[in-house]
């Protein structure tokens, strides 16, 4: 007898269902077609142990499975129960009226329980779209399956619930969730706040101007300045994440499995790798491409660490992924797309040492030194960073103070207010949604100066020595300071705040 279950793919962030065609025929054999890996070959096994210990058993006739469209590579070990379900169905030890309804998922153990799966949500997605009542799958992944409306989602433990579901129509426990409820729950309590951090008043609010805009920042300064401290203290004042940010960012995370027992991610992500990623690693890939830190950071925050100590070829590939906000991973045969829209904070000291400039320093650097250390870093990727800032190390009189400073919920009043006037502005934009994204045409309409303004920057990019880009990176951060402020206008304030925030560019800047 023939029987059809469907289980489903996860191909980049998108699902493909999957029929599995399960034929019992006279004879021996069991044949598992349709370009399966390693683990999907070696479910009989598992299903076989399952199946005996729960009092069903794999018929000794002839068994043929085929994974339609065969074509497509099937990886993993989420299709034991599918497979299970269809042999059982089709050996018609179990009934099957509405099987064809049922997405079907979940590993299965030696004693038939359930162990959670990757991709439970993109799945859950392409199942509502096609249409499909159900989606059984193991009850650790259940949540995140939820999220999707007009589905019914049920998580089971043990492959016994679902035999007896089909067989003898007891029903599931069905999973329901109250996305927006999840979603709002944990905002208001950061776990690393800003009026923890002592002194450092001016970089606060660099770090506020950069929240409120989208823009990248790269922070230097000595070891122990509280560089890695601020940076950690960023996603606390970015604007709540949007529900569809929410869910193109669990999309992400679904796919590489790292979601359990947990529905809609609601805080933005801050993912730190260390210097000795590879590149691979960071943008995605692999044979079965998979999403890199890169994507992993979408919609949050990207913190690379001592900047100069990563391979040169690893930073040279995020150049584009900065720019188009996604990456594109090609191999012979196919190409995945990861959105990957971040915003990057970078660290570095400004000498191997570790000091700068300093006659007291324990280390000195000759300048010569310094220039090659610096010069780790491309000169295309350090103009792709908006905000440059020094940060100089806190004095005792304000480390032994007993006055915390303002914490991040305040700050964070302001940034989203800030980010409120973007969004209205660039309504009608479709991949421009705050001030780090605009492109010359916008800065032209959205960055208008008068002639004291214009004199000023004139004078600056003068002196200074700085390039046509930083020009246009000037006028964005001017015009994130005056949303901060709620100006309509750009005056000279706005522009020689700016200003201060390219140190990198100024030629001479090693003294």
């Amino acid at each position: 007898m023939l029987t059809k279950v469907y289980g489903s793919a996860v191909f980049g962030v998108e699902a493909t269902t999957i029929i599995v065609e399960v034929n019992i025929d006279k004879g021996i054999g069991y044949h598992l077609v349709g370009l399966p890996d390693n683990a999907i070959k070696e479910s009989n096994y598992r299903i076989a142990a399952a199946l005996q210990n729960n009092g069903y058993k794999i018929p000794g006739k002839k068994i043929t499975i085929n994974m339609a469209p065969a074509d497509l590579r099937k990886e993993g070990s989420a299709y034991d129960l599918t497979l299970a379900i269809g042999i059982l169905a089709a050996s018609s030890q179990i009934k099957s009226e509405n099987i064809e309804k049922y997405i079907i998922m979940g590993e299965l153990s030696l004693d038939g329980s359930l162990q959670p799966i990757k991709g439970a949500l993109p799945i859950a997605i392409k199942a509502q779209e096609e249409g499909f009542t159900g989606f059984i799958l193991p009850t650790a992944n259940a949540k995140e399956a939820a999220i999707v409306g007009d589905l019914k989602v049920y998580g089971i433990d043990n492959i016994k619930q679902v035999l007896d579901f089909f067989d003898q129509g007891v029903p599931l426990e069905q999973t329901i969730i109250d996305t927006r409820e999840e979603f709002y729950k944990s905002l208001d309590f950061p776990e690393f706040d800003f009026s923890d951090v002592k002194g450092q008043e001016s970089i606060k609010r660099c770090m506020e101007i950069a929240a409120a805009g989208g823009h990248n920042i790269i922070l230097i300064g000595p070891p122990g300045a509280g560089k890695t401290m601020l940076a950690k203290r960023l996603p606390s004042i970015l604007p709540p994440m949007t529900l569809h940010e929410a869910l193109e960012t669990t999309k992400i995370h679904s796919v590489v499995g790292k979601i359990k027992n947990m529905g809609l991610m609601s805080q933005r992500p801050f993912r730190s790798p260390h210097h000795t990623i590879s590149d691979v690693a960071l943008v995605g890939g692999g044979a079965y491409p998979q999403p890199g830190e890169i994507s992993l950071s979408h919609n949050g925050v990207l913190f690379l660490d001592e900047l100069p100590e990563f391979k040169r070829g690893v930073l040279e590939v995020m150049r584009q992924p900065l720019e188009d906000r996604e990456v594109t991973i090609s191999r012979a045969r196919f190409t995945v797309t990861y959105p990957s829209s971040f915003m990057l904070v970078a660290s570095m000291n400004p000498s191997p040492g570790g000091y700068f400039n300093d006659p007291d320093a324990p280390v000195t650097s000759s300048p010569a030194e310094m220039q090659r250390y610096l010069s780790k870093i491309s000169g295309p990727l350090l103009d792709r960073i908006d905000i440059h800032i020094e940060v100089t190390p806190v004095p005792f009189e304000k480390l032994s103070e007993e006055r915390k400073g303002e914490s991040s919920v305040d700050i964070r009043k302001r940034v989203t207010a800030a980010r409120e006037l973007q969004t209205a502005r660039f309504e009608g934009m479709e991949n421009v949604h705050y001030n780090a994204q605009m492109n010359t045409k916008q800065i032209r309409e959205y960055c208008k100066l008068d002639d004291k303004s214009k004199a000023l920057l004139k004078n600056a990019m003068e002196r200074l020595n700085l390039s046509a880009r930083a020009y246009d990176r000037i006028l964005k951060v001017a015009r994130t300071i005056a949303d901060l402020g709620g100006a309509d206008d750009l005056d000279g304030n706005h522009i020689s705040e700016a200003i201060q925030y390219r140190s990198l560019d100024r030629e001479g800047w090693l003294g």
